[in-house]
């Protein structure tokens, strides 16, 4: 296990937020239970009305500064490239915390110090610990199909994930990078050990970086409103220029708050099309092999959420995202999205 050392940086948290008021309260109230608490909050309000003005006015915090955008600025990315900008000139590291999450009390002491482990690190990724039941075995010997292995841990898989591996089209590569057909598995694969895992992915909303990096590095403003994948786009640039880190001892809770998120029509185009977007990120010539498996899992995906028309009580969510999926493949043909750097 990966000593934690004292910490002596100056940091600062910075929180987008659009509509959730109650959520972002929450948050704020774990975060005044730190045991390490950030020498400043930002929060960045793209809200259309004054009810997270209000709470934050009626309650409390050290170190806080309110700043509600303009139209304009409006958007994950934006908002979050403004309160880049807004941060202190004495800031070492920037931390970025979604508005539906709640921290551990410990969580900024483990994020911090981890930038001591490892000097070289440019970002340090948080661990959530409500998504997903972890058993602890000897080995992998006895897994099952519809089981994941990891590091001494096991969890049940997916039915996406099980079908991929009948089919031969599993990720390749450990969690937290990226294939050369993309698809891969997310850091939410890596298990709750101890352990600081270097990965080319982070979250963003459970996320840090040093400053200085945002002086070559900005979120891209392909990205608008909810900004799907935005986090893999940026971390993905990132991670060519350095070593990217996870301290599954800097724990917290994501509660996925509905308000604010698009429709599942909408969000069901964003899979795929922001999904070829980051893949072509970070591989922008992949071999005719990875072409053909993209293309075979992104149909797949697809038509596995088309089953939850028959799995679940939300069959209108899954035929209008499945619906959203086919739209977005389809206008991959004739209408790719444009890299911007």
């Amino acid at each position: 296990m990966n000593e934690v050392k004292k910490n002596n940086f100056f940091f600062s948290l910075v929180v987008c937020t659009y509509m959730r008021p109650k959520a972002l309260l929450n948050l704020l109230n774990s975060v005044k239970l730190q045991e390490l608490y950030p020498n400043e909050i930002l929060i960045i309000d793209g809200s259309t009305n004054n009810e997270t003005l209000d709470l934050l006015n009626t309650n409390s915090f050290v170190n806080l500064a309110y700043f509600l955008v303009s139209k304009e600025q409006r958007g994950l990315t934006k908002q979050r490239n403004f309160g880049i900008s807004k941060v202190s000139s004495s800031s070492e590291i920037v931390c970025f915390l979604d508005d539906d999450t709640i921290l551990d009390k410990d969580y900024f002491k483990n994020i911090i110090a981890t930038y001591t482990v490892y000097p070289d690190a440019l970002g340090v990724g948080g661990y959530i610990t409500n998504e997903t039941n972890w058993q602890k075995v000897e080995s992998d010997s006895e897994i099952k199909n519809n089981e994941f292995y990891f590091d001494g841990f096991k969890r049940l898989d997916g039915s996406r994930f099980v079908l991929r591996k009948k089919l031969g089209l599993d990720a390749d590569k450990p969690p937290g990078f990226l294939p050369e057909f993309s698809h891969g598995r997310s850091i939410g694969f890596l298990p709750p050990s101890g352990e600081i895992y270097q990965v080319e992915q982070l979250m963003g909303g459970v996320s840090s970086f040093k400053k200085e990096i945002f002086l070559e590095v900005q979120f891209s403003h392909y990205f608008e409103g909810y900004g799907l994948y935005e986090d893999a786009d940026f971390t993905l640039r990132l991670s060519k220029n350095g070593r990217l880190f996870v301290n599954t001892n800097a724990q917290l809770q994501h509660f996925h708050n509905e308000s604010g998120r698009p429709n599942k029509y909408t969000y069901g185009k964003m899979v795929v099309r922001n999904g070829w977007y980051v893949w072509r990120i970070k591989y922008p010539n992949p071999s005719l092999k990875a072409k053909l498996k993209w293309h075979c899992i992104t149909v797949l995906l697809a038509i596995v959420r088309f089953g939850n028309v028959f799995t679940t009580n939300k069959k209108r969510e899954a035929i209008t995202e499945t619906l959203g999926r086919f739209v977005g493949w389809l206008s991959l043909w004739f209408n790719k999205p444009k890299i911007v750097n």
